[in-house]
């Protein structure tokens, strides 16, 4: 999908979509999460979504080792793990173009950097570069999860990676176990900050078990 067509799409989806039809959220086996990529697929068509992304950490190998781009719901994503302002971060990058060789060098080397916590933390990235890479490779580079940054100051955070080229902000996202536990900052207050700056607003489950839960 053209850089541009995608940004329309993504700017036409509603709260209300993101809660019934639309997951941009999703990791499958080839990340942490419990489902191969064929088993996400599945499960998205069962329960009549429109549109998903599978966003794995560190990497693309669930659009490398399938098929699944040829299906019409699906929107190619990948998460990646940073550090910013004292902050461990995620930056997903929608519509990445899965052939471009300049982003390849953000991508874990290995599958210890695709599934281990310990490991990812200490292969954290910049994300001015990812930004960057992300656009390099016809991508939009979203903020997964804003509400769970501690920062004092949520709109200067956001505003500061803005400046990096970041494009839009996780909205509609459950905060659900642990991220609901560890959560700073409400949807509402994200949402303002989103309309403020004319981000692009996206939203997901952060499915990583055995059952897609939109």
């Amino acid at each position: 999908m053209i850089r541009e067509d995608l940004k329309k799409l993504l700017l036409s989806f509603t709260e209300d979509d993101f809660y019934k039809r639309v997951d941009l959220h999703i990791h499958t086996s080839e990340s942490d999460g419990k489902l191969t990529p064929c088993e996400v697929i599945n499960q998205a068509k069962n329960r009549n979504l429109d549109y998903i992304a599978i966003a794995d950490h560190n990497n693309i190998d669930a659009y490398l080792s399938t098929n699944i781009l040829s299906e019409n719901i699906v929107i190619p994503a990948v998460e990646f793990d940073c550090f910013f302002k004292n902050n461990l971060i995620h930056i997903l990058g929608y519509g990445i173009d899965i052939d471009n060789e300049v982003i390849k060098k953000l991508y874990a080397k290995n599958k210890a950097g695709r599934k281990f916590n310990l490991v990812r933390l200490m292969q954290l990235r910049n994300p001015m570069e990812v930004i960057e890479l992300i656009k390099q490779a016809n991508g939009i580079a979203v903020l997964a999860h804003p509400a769970c940054i501690w920062a004092f100051n949520l709109e200067g955070f956001i505003k500061d990676l803005i400046n990096l080229g970041l494009e839009g902000v996780e909205v509609y996202y459950p905060y659900n176990g642990l991220r609901g536990i560890l959560k700073f900052h409400s949807k509402e207050s994200v949402k303002m900050i989103a309309d403020k700056y004319g981000l692009i607003k996206t939203g997901g489950t952060d499915s990583h078990g055995t059952k897609l839960i939109c």
